[in-house]
């Protein structure tokens, strides 16, 4: 069945890509650091598992800084698939989470996130896809790609539209956490 909630304890966070050489070339690069570090202060303060990925990160380099320092304490998964489920051990960690709920932001829009939409849609996972956490060089690159992913039965939503969905009332620890965060 479905979901169409993202429930915290079947959540899981997976961060495509973010790295040194690819940032500067992202569309609104600096908004889309400022919201992804949000999105992961967020999910920290909810206690939520992480997976990050770097593709090639000889030639394109680490995670970059900003993020770096949100995510604290992790082991990028190296890949050369531009689909982050073609590695096996990124197949393999997530699996071993048991949570079944990606929420999914990165760059490229268009290359390795939906790939990696396209692969765990296949696999029976369900996609909530941080539309304001992903970017491409060309800004009709990621208009398609979020839109070919929707089709193909991903969620899309927003940082803050997660962040309060993980939270789900008002009276729930991290809540006040999370308010100050988005302000």
């Amino acid at each position: 069945m479905k979901t169409i909630k993202i429930h915290k304890e079947d959540a899981i966070l997976v961060l495509i890509d973010f790295q040194e050489r690819l940032m500067p070339a992202m569309e609104n690069n600096e908004e889309l650091v400022a919201t992804v570090i949000k999105l992961i202060k967020g999910c920290n303060i909810m206690e939520i598992p992480k997976l990050v990925t770097q593709q090639y990160t000889k030639g394109l380099g680490p995670t970059i800084p900003g993020i770096h320092e949100a995510l604290g304490k992790y082991r990028p998964i190296e890949k050369t698939s531009f689909s982050a489920m073609g590695e096996p051990a990124f197949a393999e960690a997530l699996e071993k989470t048991g949570r079944k709920t990606v929420v999914l932001a990165g760059v490229e829009s268009h290359v390795c996130v939906q790939q990696t939409a396209l692969d765990l849609l296949e696999k029976g996972y369900h996609v909530f896809l941080a539309a304001d956490c992903v970017s491409s060089r060309q800004n009709s690159d990621k208009k398609y790609a979020l839109k070919r992913m929707a089709q193909a039965g991903a969620f899309l939503t927003t940082c803050e539209a997660v962040l309060f969905e993980l939270c789900g009332d008002s009276r729930r620890p991290g809540f006040k956490e999370i308010s100050a965060l988005v302000k």
